[in-house]
């Protein structure tokens, strides 16, 4: 497999260095708000990578923490009049509540920063006694950026570009503009924790080089987050954990792109800002997820509600093929009929075309494109009345809904009941135009009974009536049913 790798600017072999396994850490929120869709993707992305390392037969160490201490976590407090743990805890129930709903993996280890306090001034205690961190007599203490000679290899900037833009902020008792906290002294109020330096709170970098340290042998495999990430956060944690322990912090930095709102930025202050209940107030989880992967991740993202009716109505189509899969495989006669084996090696084609995009840092849009490229192969012989009574074409149906189901897996999509989906999608798609589920139930049961009473003319009355609710009726052979137009 190979994955672009940010520290080297180019895609490269993916190989573990401890042969099956893999150590994977992972930035996760700070948790004061909900989720936002940029966190949608950044989750999506690295649960897809976790289930696809493990379809591999990897054994992934994966971690994620939870920065549950910080600046915006305190502010949120006093403007609640809470406590900062109890925001904390709070949205990180949340975050999992969106994240569930998304299919998103637990990971296997899910440190909270202020339950690494020990191991973070341990850290501190090691760069200060290298001679790479000082403490300032306010009880701050400071990495010494100029004494990391690799400083701004994982972003691409150099010290001089960074010193222009530098500055010393009020009460800040720097050596030099571009050193950054390590530890924060107590300011009154704030919540702390007792230190050789004084009473203080870590900095934001610092957590991440400890915890990852406690969880893993280093270098990591990969480390991963957003793109918005790699500058200052992860390029910190490279200089802390390397000018401490004299290793590479991780072989493969993975960064994912961001999310934009109809081209432009996400921002409040825009009033473009959706977070993830947002959406799902509207569309179903899978319909989300299934949207997030339709770009490759380093890519950016143009999220809009547009957007997401198109992607429903992909999702549609593939369930629907998996719906006609299951009834054609449920038939019996099947016979012994030539099949055409042009048909069984444009299978073996798809599947590893499949395969190919996914080694191929992760293409989850070129492996989606197979996916439906599996799907039209079975609507072909679906729509030749000779060909779909063969055999060949019952074993090319299985063999089609199997990789689908695999890639499922993979992928956190497609793997529901179809028809359970197909209603499901149905009634919300009906709950979004405002159609009454049940008012259009009763409609249907009148017009199978005008029907049953050879009154077409009120059946035909009653389908008017639907498709001016914007209902489209079918009929089949198992009674009628309806989608929303």
């Amino acid at each position: 497999m190979r994955l672009y790798n940010t520290l080297a600017r180019k895609k490269q072999e993916f190989t573990p260095q401890n042969g099956n396994k893999v150590n994977m850490y992972v930035c996760g929120i700070t948790a004061y708000d909900l989720c936002h869709i940029g966190h949608a993707r950044s989750s999506v992305v690295f649960d897809v990578l976790y289930r696809y390392l493990r379809s591999k037969g990897y054994e992934v160490n994966f971690m994620r923490n939870f920065t549950d201490i910080d600046d915006k976590i305190i502010k949120r407090a006093n403007e609640l009049g809470k406590e900062s743990g109890e925001i904390a805890e709070k949205y990180i129930n949340e975050f999992y509540v969106d994240m569930d709903r998304l299919g998103v993996l637990r990971a296997g280890v899910e440190p909270k920063c202020t339950e690494h306090i020990p191991e973070m001034i341990k850290l501190t205690e090691e760069l200060i006694g290298k001679g790479h961190a000082y403490a300032a007599d306010n009880g701050d203490v400071y990495f010494r950026v100029r004494t990391f000679e690799g400083y701004g290899k994982l972003s691409g900037r150099n010290i001089d570009e960074l010193e222009s833009g530098a500055r010393i902020e009020p009460g800040e008792l720097k050596e030099d503009p571009l050193d950054f906290a390590l530890w924060k002294g107590a300011k009154p109020g704030e919540p702390s924790w007792e230190s050789p330096w004084g009473p203080g709170r870590p900095g934001w970098h610092l957590e991440c080089s400890a915890m990852s340290e406690k969880y893993s042998s280093l270098p990591l495999d990969i480390h991963g987050g957003g793109q918005d990430l790699a500058f200052p956060h992860h390029e910190n944690e490279i200089a802390q954990s390397e000018a401490a322990t004299g290793k590479p912090f991780a072989n493969f930095w993975v960064h994912n792109g961001f999310v934009q709102i109809n081209s432009e930025k996400m921002s409040k202050s825009l009033g473009n800002f959706f977070t993830i209940r947002d959406i799902l107030a509207q569309f179903l989880p899978e319909t989300l997820r299934y949207f997030l992967l339709t770009m490759h991740y380093r890519s950016p993202l143009d999220f809009s509600f547009d957007a997401l009716e198109e992607a429903e109505k992909g999702i549609k189509r593939v369930y629907s093929a998996l719906a006609q899969i299951a009834v054609e495989l449920e038939k019996a006669n099947w016979k012994k009929s030539p099949f055409p084996e042009e048909m069984v090696r444009e299978m073996d084609e798809i599947e590893a075309k499949w395969l190919e995009a996914m080694e191929d840092d992760m293409n989850t849009a070129g492996a989606m494109g197979q996916l439906f490229n599996a799907i039209r192969l079975a609507g072909r012989i679906a729509e030749d009345k000779n060909l779909r009574k063969a055999e060949g074409a019952r074993d090319l149906w299985q063999r089609i809904r199997a990789a689908v189901e695999g890639w499922a897996e993979v992928l956190g999509v497609f793997g529901r009941d179809p028809q359970e989906f197909l209603a499901e999608l149905r009634n919300n798609r009906a709950a979004r135009k405002e159609i009454d589920s049940a008012a259009v139930q009763a409609k249907l049961d009148e017009r199978q009974e005008a029907r049953k009473n050879k009154d077409f003319a009120r059946s035909d009355e009653i389908r008017d009536e639907l498709a001016a609710m914007g209902v489209e009726v079918k009929d089949t052979p198992q009674g009628a049913t309806w989608d929303v137009a």
